[in-house]
């Protein structure tokens, strides 16, 4: 990508309690360059297999699906171990994808859950494996599809302007953190 990226969708999930099974709320915040523009939501199952599908929906039903440059996501997971295909959402969408997480996963962990503990989780680990190796970028670690390592740096040091992660993802995660009651533990 030689030019600047400047229509952003970013997406979180809303917290939830740890005994909660069925739907998860997910957050998208569409920035055009520092503004935000518009928000969209949608409900993913929790640990289920429907992340990748419904947010290639959320997008492709959105009025601002033309202008998007880049899908930034709060992880490779959402609500618990709802994988995302960051691949195949990047090859259907032809948008380029970006996870972005502030620490470093503890991949083992992640595998011995996901084998061990998670309906199809060894399907999930698979996509977590084929979206490649966490590389850290601009104090962050990411994941990447369609956009290069160099674009992507640019990227986060320009629009992570009051914390390591662009704005587009802390506004979804502020939002999404909103919906819910308070008492709920929320992410920093």
């Amino acid at each position: 990508m030689k030019h600047t990226i400047s229509h952003v969708i970013g997406f979180d999930d809303a917290p939830f309690q740890p005994e909660h099974r069925g739907n998860v709320p997910i957050i998208g915040a569409i920035f055009s360059h520092m503004r935000l523009e518009g928000v969209v939501t949608g409900k993913v199952r929790r640990d289920g297999i429907n992340a990748t599908t419904r947010i290639e929906e959320i997008i492709s039903q959105s009025r601002f699906a033309p202008q998007l440059q880049l899908i930034l996501l709060q992880g490779i997971a959402v609500a618990g171990f709802n994988v995302i295909d960051i691949h195949r959402l990047h090859q259907i969408l032809e948008i380029p994808v970006m996870t972005i997480s502030r620490k470093l996963p503890d991949m083992g962990a992640i595998q011995k859950a996901l084998l061990e503990k998670v309906p199809g989780g060894r399907r999930k680990w698979q996509l977590i494996k084929r979206a490649g190796a966490m590389e850290s970028v601009a104090n962050v670690y990411i994941q990447r599809a369609g956009i290069s390592y160099e674009a992507a740096e640019i990227f986060i040091k320009q629009h992570a302007v009051h914390s390591h992660i662009p704005e587009p993802l802390r506004t979804a995660h502020l939002i999404a953190a909103g919906l819910i009651d308070s008492n709920i533990r929320q992410r920093v």
